[in-house]
């Protein structure tokens, strides 16, 4: 997801959102001027610069607003930045800022932009999203602590400019300012909160359509509140959106069902199967894959292919998808999910496929498990698999102990904890194996592949391959301009990967929501922010 370099590639599917109205309803409707969501998990942060999941991207997109806003088909529209240019050698990004307010009242200026930009890529701010940033002048150097970060490549021509300059032209720069690590932030409001800023819904401010209130930190609910200081205040047509992060799908359901909720999240296939044909149910494809991640620093038995890849072919992904999971969400057909972008009229996934990193064949798997176990001197391994304490997350970690525990000699515990805790679990490597989930912020097999170069920020297994790191900075350093020659790069990536079983890729999901007819104009993106609601309206009967 460090995107360097120019690309010419066919984005197809994966990139549209959806805009949702649904009819009919056979389930009670809450008359309430909001609309009830459900999460699935706590929200971590409302911290910009610190966010790394998708609960707290979908909070900050409908409570802040950066340059530019993601719009449907692939495209982008005008957020804080009404109109931009790009020079001829595309290295230079001009945005003329409208005169917009934070909640408090206070102008928005170019120089939020700056500072905003600024705090992310310091250092001292440990953000994992800075990266993404690599492009923008003397990012790196930055973060290398080599430079000061006044020297990033974003200054303020006056109060409503904005200048960036890159070290080479980026032709999908337009939708990086979409994402969180590139709102805007007032430097008052970060001093004056300190390091309570972005831990509640107080220690904030916000530029977007709502507010957030009734967050503390550490509560399962939280409340998007028009705020009447946008600048586009008077086309917002709903009071808010009510949020309660429940885990337990049955519950969620049955919420749903009498009314207190607007929106489930379904799982399995007893609930899929009741609403699927109705006008309530939609299936939501998103540029996502669930993987295994394994701590070859912890656990150095990992270093050994064999190992990893008996794992792997322990796994029937089919019996996965299909019995244990039932949401519609289909076998991992490598990492990079397909669907996503394609070339010359071929899906990434078409060009680099095989079956190699995601088979099952029981019997190999104990082959090359025998002959692993021989090479690292073992004779049996106990080990823990960790995950969400999700129900999707509980069925996993189930299905996996007992499709590993056939390989003679291992002993699979689980441990299923909230979502935001696994993620610093994750982080600090605290795990022998631990179920993963990326989606893509942008169309591109690169919003994949760049987590697993030996210093990706996101490789919490700690693999390595040269090879690999070598094709990943060519397609992001030498051949960013040659569209085939980056293509064919990450598609060896991809290859050596999975070849290698530098991960072990599960499934690509698809969500299954139940939506009631009341509401409507919610859009949802596979990439990025998960949804928007700007358009959304609520008609009562």
């Amino acid at each position: 997801m460090k995107f360097r370099s120019v690309v010419k590639l066919g984005i197809v599917g994966a990139a549209s959102a959806f805009l949702l109205a649904a009819c009919g309803n056979s389930s009670k409707e809450s008359t309430s001027k909001y609309i009830n969501w459900q999460e699935n998990s706590q929200l971590p942060t409302l911290d910009a610069s610190k966010a790394t999941d998708t609960v707290s991207f979908g909070a900050l997109n409908n409570s802040n607003e950066g340059l530019l806003i993601n719009a449907s088909d692939n495209k982008v529209k005008p957020g804080v930045a009404e109109s931009y240019t790009v020079s001829k050698d595309g290295k230079t990004y001009t945005f003329n800022l409208r005169h917009s307010k934070w909640s408090d009242g206070k102008p928005v200026t170019a120089k939020d932009f700056v500072y905003g930009w600024q705090r992310t890529v310091n250092p001292k701010t440990a953000s994992q999203y800075s990266y993404l940033f690599s492009d923008v002048k003397n990012a790196d150097a930055i973060g290398k602590g080599q430079t000061p970060v006044s020297s990033l490549g974003i200054k303020a021509d006056g109060d409503y400019k904005v200048v960036v300059t890159l070290d080479k032209p980026q032709n999908y720069f337009k939708y990086l300012v979409t994402m969180a690590p590139f709102l805007p932030q007032s430097e008052a409001a970060v001093k004056k909160f300190g390091s309570a800023y972005g831990t509640t819904s107080k220690d904030m401010v916000y530029n977007g359509p709502f507010k957030i209130e009734g967050w503390t930190g550490t509560n399962n609910s939280w409340t998007l509140v028009k705020n009447k200081e946008y600048y586009n205040a008077s086309k917002i047509k709903v009071a808010g959106v009510k949020f309660n992060a429940q885990n337990d799908s049955n519950t969620s359901v049955n919420q749903y069902e009498t009314g207190s909720l607007d929106e489930a999240v379904l799982s399995g296939a007893q609930q899929v199967g009741k609403y699927k044909g109705t006008s309530e149910y939609h299936a939501l494809k998103q540029a996502s894959t669930f993987y295994i991640e394994l701590n070859e620093k912890k656990d150095p038995m990992f270093k050994n292919a064999n190992i990893r890849k008996a794992i792997s072919l322990a796994i029937d992904r089919k019996e996965y998808t299909g019995n244990t999971l039932g949401d519609g969400s289909i076998p991992a057909v490598g990492y990079v999910s397909p669907g996503m972008s394609e070339r010359n009229g071929k899906d990434f996934t078409a060009d680099a496929g095989t079956t190699t990193g995601v088979s099952y064949n029981l019997s190999e798997a104990k082959k090359l498990w025998a002959k692993g176990l021989k090479e690292v001197g073992k004779k049996s391994v106990s080990l823990s698999i960790l995950s969400d304490d999700t129900d999707n997350g509980k069925k996993t970690t189930e299905f996996l102990q007992t499709a590993l525990e056939k390989l003679p000699g291992l002993k699979i515990s689980t441990q299923n904890i909230p979502f935001k805790l696994r993620l610093a679990h994750s982080q600090s490597g605290q795990f022998d194996m631990v179920v993963s989930a990326w989606g893509a912020d942008f169309p591109d097999p690169i919003s994949f592949l760049e987590l697993f170069t030996t210093d990706g920020s996101y490789n919490n297994g700690k693999w390595s391959n040269a090879k690999y790191d070598e094709l990943i900075k060519n397609a992001d350093g030498k051949d960013a301009n040659d569209a085939a020659k980056r293509w064919d790069d990450m598609v060896k990536a991809e290859q050596v990967l999975m070849s290698d079983q530098g991960i072990i890729p599960l499934y690509h999901s698809v969500q299954s929501r139940v939506i009631k007819s009341r509401v409507s104009g919610v859009q949802f993106f596979p990439t990025g922010s998960p949804y928007d609601f700007r358009d959304a309206k609520i008609t009562n009967k």
